[in-house]
């Protein structure tokens, strides 16, 4: 039986025209869409100490998420995601992880969800009020405090926003610490102390949150918070604090972020399409009307087009682009062989834009997702949360939560972008519009 061959790789040539682009557009985005184009969709990039394989497609997808993925390993104990996070959901394997998933997926599913509408709502107009007519913000930043305040308010019954400000740059520290960078080609080169300070302040606050928890429990075991996430965790028997830490700060990093980068991206797109823009502010104004009630679930599932545009954000611009894995045995991908220890990476971002798949892909176009019209696709040509038993926990709770955010932003303010040309994505933790996102902020009149 012939062995299958090892996994494609730049020639001479071809490698100079994707260090062109590197250094060109000094975006590791730019050399994995340049290797893709000249290489094809399975691939090893040859760096020094770093040689992952990547991968691209809905049949590669399959693979590593479902058919294959017994063959794979999340855990990497090189990578600064797994020395922050410890034994958090997102970076353990096997039973450990299956038990973890068992205790927290149910407050995360939608019906749990939906009760949580006035709070994004709520949380939405706390931070917008404190816009002034005609000034120019940041949205980036702005979609960053809602999605904490959120986060924290529902996932865990705290508010923020007496600590936002103090927690603010420690928050902005832990995820540089884990966006790639030079660890990536030097594991083991020394971290800068701000991380080290950064993750001190941040296991202070958090252990604080769990034993004020753990005492109010006691006091009053039947209270109502023990319909969150952190109660919940608590209140299970035998579960150590700091193995409580791990998944609060496990959802604290990825549940905000994630946010965050859809709610930008999703601004920036009808930033820059202004006739989108209107079709969404026409249907909220139509579903939502001028009342400043948060909406029920009949109307937030009316806002049918607004719902296109955010699928269509999360098809261009995912914030989790690419996926990690580490390959526990030998096994063949794609017709390659692929050895044990093997970094692996499946380009989410690449798999969104792929020509066979998405009628003029680098475009934006909401109406594919209409089911009117929608397109014949493969499964997992699609995957914004990933794919198979490990998706993205808190899926349906992103995709609730920016929905009505974004409609009560655009029920209040008529918001212009300002730097569309300049806005490029960059690979932090999630994939970011850099330098940001600004829009200049009308209060619109209420409407007849």
């Amino acid at each position: 039986m012939t062995e299958p061959p090892p996994l494609p790789i730049a020639d001479g040539p071809t490698g100079l025209t994707i260090l062109k682009g590197l250094l060109r557009e000094r975006s590791l985005l730019t050399a994995l869409a340049l290797m893709y184009r000249h290489v094809g969709n399975a691939f090893q990039i040859t760096l020094p100490r770093f040689k992952p394989a990547v991968m691209v497609g809905a049949e590669a997808n399959r693979q590593i998420l479902v058919s294959e993925r017994h063959k794979l390993l999340w855990r990497n104990d090189s990578d600064p995601v797994a020395q922050l996070l410890r034994q958090g959901i997102l970076v353990v394997d096997g039973n450990e992880h299956d038990e973890l998933r068992g205790m927290m997926d149910p407050l995360l599913q939608r019906r749990y969800i939906l009760p949580h509408i006035p709070a994004f709502w709520g949380y939405t107009d706390q931070v917008s009020q404190t816009w002034k007519e005609g000034e120019t913000r940041d949205m980036l930043v702005e979609m960053r405090k809602i999605a904490l305040l959120i986060l924290f308010g529902t996932l865990f019954k705290v508010d923020l926003a007496p600590d936002l400000e103090r927690l603010w740059h420690p928050i902005l520290d832990l995820i540089e610490f884990i966006s790639p960078g030079w660890w990536i080609v030097f594991p083991k080169m020394p971290r800068h102390r701000k991380y080290r300070r950064a993750r001190q302040i941040m296991d202070e606050y958090l252990y604080a949150l769990i034993q004020r928890r753990r005492l109010e429990l006691q006091a009053d075991p039947n209270r109502a918070v023990q319909d969150d996430l952190l109660s919940r965790l608590v209140l299970i028997e035998g579960m150590s604090a700091d193995l409580i830490r791990d998944q609060l700060l496990t959802m604290l990093i990825a549940g905000h972020d994630t946010s965050t980068a859809l709610l930008a991206w999703t601004l920036t797109l009808l930033g820059k399409h202004p006739q989108a823009m209107e079709r969404v502010r026409s249907e909220v104004d139509t579903v939502l009307g001028n009342t400043d009630q948060p909406p029920t679930i009949d109307q937030i599932n009316d806002l049918a087009f607004t719902d296109q545009v955010i699928k269509e954000a999360l098809r261009l611009y995912p914030p989790i682009h690419v996926g990690n894995r580490r390959v526990a045995t030998d096994m063949t991908l794609q017709g390659y062989h692929v050895p044990a220890e093997t970094r692996l990476m499946y380009s989410i971002y690449l798999s969104h834009r792929e020509e066979e798949h998405w009628h003029d892909p680098e475009a934006f176009i909401p109406e594919r997702f209409d089911r009117q019209n929608e397109e014949h696709r493969p499964p997992l040509t699609y995957i914004p949360f990933g794919g198979g038993p490990r998706n993205c926990i808190g899926a349906a709770f992103a995709q609730v939560e920016v929905k009505v955010v974004l409609a009560r932003l655009i029920q209040k303010y008529a918001l212009e972008l300002r730097n569309g040309e300049k806005i490029k994505p960059y690979m932090g933790a999630t994939l970011e519009p850099h330098p940001g996102v600004m829009m200049r902020i009308h209060h619109r009149k209420p409407h007849a």
